[in-house]
């Protein structure tokens, strides 16, 4: 039995919490990974999960097991990665899972040309706006997008954006152009789900102002309320990443802008147990360089 392969098969499956799981991401048969986990237990002496018909759960020697095995991987991925040193090709799969929006239209042609660029890389996308647990789904990286950067969490800066608030000419022509934030009480607005639907922020006289909202068209996702809003809808307060090319075209029209100060943080988030490896660095490193500081869709 080759342990640290075995070990990391068993890192694999307790994070994913299925033998199936892990099967299908490294493609090989489910009883592969069944038999690598069984003679790491034989090799131990002691059973590391629990089987259920619904799915696998740690043994208390399991999960002070795997905190181990993390930190003993993680050595020897960090000790082999110092060792290959930044002249090496990167190599391997990566994992990520970002935004479903802002993956599609910004990402997704820059992804492209990294693996055109490094073709033993190899790239796994979950495009979603929820909150991933790293660590969990095992993934390499998040891509998230905030108002504020959690201190605790292990990132890496990739560029900002700011919450511009607009809507079509059309729309404005029947209902008028507000002057004041206060006046979107009087308005149909956009409101996106994921967020908090309480209110609308923003920066008056220097001072916080929020304005509560109210609205008939409700999404998740971001390009949902941009073609609402291009359809006269509604307003709808959003990333520039989503609304510059609209405004560039005359579709939309910003509004409020002296009162529109919210800036958005864009950044890359790593599970903070980990050595993080070359090709994944690598990765993050070409996303913060192409985007920029200063973000070209701005």
């Amino acid at each position: 039995m080759d342990r640290l392969q075995a070990m990391e098969v068993f890192v694999r499956v307790a994070e994913a919490g299925s033998f199936t799981a892990v099967a299908d991401r490294l493609n090989v048969a489910r009883s592969a990974i069944t038999r690598q986990i069984a003679a790491l237990e034989a090799h131990l002496g002691t059973k590391l999960l629990a089987r259920s018909t619904r799915r696998l759960s740690l043994t208390s020697s399991g999960s002070a097991y795997l905190e181990k095995c993390r930190e003993i991987l993680a050595m020897v991925e960090a000790a082999e990665g110092d060792l290959a040193g930044e002249k090496q090709a990167p190599r391997g799969q990566i994992r990520a899972s970002v935004p479903m929006s802002f993956g599609v239209r910004h990402l997704m042609p820059l992804v492209a040309d990294f693996i055109t660029t490094y073709p033993e890389v190899s790239v796994d996308v979950e495009f979603s706006d929820r909150r991933v647990n790293l660590i969990e789904e095992g993934m390499d990286f998040a891509v998230r997008i905030s108002e504020q950067i959690d201190p605790s969490l292990v990132i890496r800066r990739l560029s900002r954006s700011s919450l511009t608030v607009v809507a079509s000419p059309a729309y404005l022509d029947r209902h008028g152009r507000p002057q004041h934030p206060e006046e979107l009480l009087q308005h149909h607005c956009l409101t996106y789900t994921l967020g908090s639907s309480l209110g609308w922020n923003f920066s008056v006289n220097g001072e916080p102002y929020s304005v509560p909202i109210k609205g008939r068209f409700r999404a998740n996702n971001g390009d949902a309320l941009l073609d609402a809003a291009i359809r006269g809808l509604g307003i709808v307060r959003e990333p520039t990443f989503l609304t510059s090319q609209a405004v560039r075209a005359g579709l939309l029209e910003v509004l409020l802008p002296e009162y529109s100060a919210t800036e958005l943080h864009i950044y890359a988030v790593f599970p903070g147990t980990r050595y993080v490896p070359h090709r994944v660095r690598t990765l993050v490193d070409y996303l913060a360089e192409r985007i920029g500081p200063v973000p070209y869709w701005d």
